[in-house]
């Protein structure tokens, strides 16, 4: 396939590669898209953060899905893209993840907390909206059992939420910065697995291009900055990224 060999000499030839990555690279791990048809918005409407910080019973319907949904994260792992990029991050030729995705499976495969910009936050543990305590599923699930009791800060009384950034809720502003930042450093920017539907998120890949970086898209479908891209390969992430860097 011409277009990895291409990709692989793009990285061998790239000073500061920066990745990026949306729903497409988890789905090969068994975690549900959240916007493509059938997807589960599709099924049910996403609970708005204004409603949940307003209504208990949005506070209490948030935690009932997120338990539903519970096991089917905890059975994902990492596949074969996202160990490419820890591949690369431990080479040092990767210096950002910059992800759309809350499931943690970028740090599950290797990369370090550091080096992973979580755009719409983590859905692998919660924190309180006002003091940002972190607190583990497992606490929560345990008060939730007893009568679906909300839980609450034990520093300051706080809400607790789960730590992603609900419809409605504020981009966290110094992951904002890190990822302008990482996009305007990168003299290649790697798309994996993101339609480029979503902003502010998808302005990193323009950003990065209009600063001089060459860009690649890897994706199964077409997306709306393919016209901008260097390189764009529409295939499955796992096996491509497996054949460029070499994992499995």
């Amino acid at each position: 396939m011409a277009e990895v060999d291409e990709l692989r000499r793009m990285i061998e030839k790239a000073r500061n590669i920066v990745g990026f990555t949306g729903a497409g690279i988890s789905t090969e791990s068994g975690i549900p898209d959240f916007r493509s048809p059938g997807g589960i918005w599709s099924r049910m409407k996403p609970i708005e953060f204004a409603d949940f910080l307003a209504s208990a019973e949005a506070r209490r319907e948030s935690w009932r899905r997120k338990f539903a949904s519970e096991e089917t994260m905890r059975r994902a792992t990492p596949n074969a893209g996202h160990r490419a990029l820890a591949r690369l991050v431990e080479q040092g030729r990767m210096s950002a993840v910059i992800t759309q995705n809350i499931d943690g499976l970028h740090q599950a495969s290797g990369v370090p907390d550091d080096k992973v910009i979580e755009l719409h936050g983590n859905a692998t543990y919660a924190a309180c909206l006002d003091c940002r305590r972190r607190y583990e599923l497992d606490w929560v699930r345990e008060i939730f059992a007893v009568g679906e009791r909300l839980p609450h800060c034990t520093e300051c009384g706080g809400m607790i939420k789960t730590a992603t950034i609900s419809f409605g809720q504020a981009m966290p502003e110094a992951e904002m910065e890190r990822a302008r930042q990482a996009a305007l450093a990168a003299d290649l920017f790697i798309v994996l697995g993101s339609s480029l539907v979503v902003y502010p998120a998808a302005g990193f890949p323009v950003m990065a291009k209009r600063n001089g970086a060459r860009l690649v898209i890897v994706n199964r479908e077409p997306t709306e900055q393919d016209e901008l891209a260097d390189l764009v390969i529409n295939a499955e992430i796992g096996a491509t990224m497996s054949r460029v860097v070499g994992v499995n």
